[in-house]
């Protein structure tokens, strides 16, 4: 046991030397602030845009959808058009696929936009509920969403992975001085009571919290768009609580009990736990039914004063 206590020991010192090197080094040859900044947004820009647009592609070739013809569903086809020329978008292609719950999706990929629909929408939302629904779609192709979040998300990951590049010297050296005593005394599993192990372990809480936080704000931007899109629908139909009705509707077919998977992209099945609040890429049903419900009020209101 002493013998592998050396062992791991020297190989940690030997990484936390090495990164140490690495951190002393680019500290070195660092350019201004301002510069660094740029270069890091924008290689964190490009990697984030390429990752985007690959991941994309394939999670549209993962989703088995086939085309809509305009042969097939003339209505949907003149309603997309009519939607899109109200947005000044060009029309996205429409196609159709089974997901395990109803569902809709906005996908971005190289070329033209597509909106990916559930065939049980047809069946489970009314004419006016249809149309909320594609808007608020066509809303997120309108505002770049997913492009957007790509993005903002990719910038924060190298945020973090900087951090943790200048914080891994102490790392590594913690990692190994609480691993080699430990075996050392033989006692490998007690790393953490050691000096260097609870250091080690407030390290991971630092960069977890740190992580967690700008999780967070990822997931209340992701939050703020879906209440944007809901609100660009509502303006361009003129029909926000047909809007509120579908995802009525659609919250009700994602739970179990409704026989479905509650697994469905455009929203999760909300759970009483502000922790999964947090961490949700979509605001509650009730509290987007809310604010539609308050823009039908206020549209109504206006039509009194008027």
């Amino acid at each position: 046991m002493v013998v592998v206590g050396v062992v791991v020991l020297a190989f940690y010192l030997s990484l936390s030397a090495l990164s140490a090197f690495a951190v002393v080094t680019l500290w070195r040859l660092r350019p201004d602030p301002l510069t660094a900044a740029v270069v890091g947004v924008v290689v964190a820009v490009v990697l984030g845009y390429l990752s985007f647009r690959f991941g994309t592609v394939r999670l549209l070739s993962q989703l088995d959808a086939r085309d809509m013809s305009p042969r097939e569903s003339p209505s949907v086809h003149r309603l997309r058009d009519r939607l899109a020329e109200r947005m000044d978008l060009d029309p996205p292609t429409l196609k159709l696929a089974r997901f395990s719950a109803p569902n809709a999706m906005a996908l971005d990929p190289m070329g033209r936009d597509v909106v990916v629909l559930d065939a049980a929408l047809f069946r489970l939302l009314d004419a006016d509920e249809f149309e909320a629904l594609l808007a608020h779609e066509l809303a997120h192709l309108e505002r770049k969403d997913g492009l957007v979040q790509s993005l903002v998300a990719s910038v924060l990951q190298t945020v973090v992975g900087v951090g943790y590049l200048f914080v891994s010297p102490v790392t590594f050296l913690t990692t190994g001085v609480a691993l080699g005593s430990a075996w050392m005394r033989g006692r490998p599993g007690s790393w953490h009571e050691t000096l260097a192990g609870r250091l080690r372990l407030r390290l991971d809480e630092f960069v977890g919290l740190f992580g967690f936080g700008l999780t967070v704000f990822v997931r209340s931007q992701s939050r703020k768009r879906e209440f944007a899109a809901d609100a660009r629908a509502a303006e361009v139909t003129g029909k926000p609580m047909a809007l509120a009705s579908a995802l009525r509707k659609l919250e009700r077919a994602a739970r179990p009990g409704f026989g479905l998977s509650p697994l469905w992209v455009y929203g999760e099945v909300e759970v009483e736990d502000p922790v999964s609040d947090l961490l949700s890429t979509h605001p509650s049903t009730d509290e987007r039914v809310e604010r539609l419900a308050a823009m039908a009020d206020e549209s109504m209101t206006r039509i009194e004063v008027r």
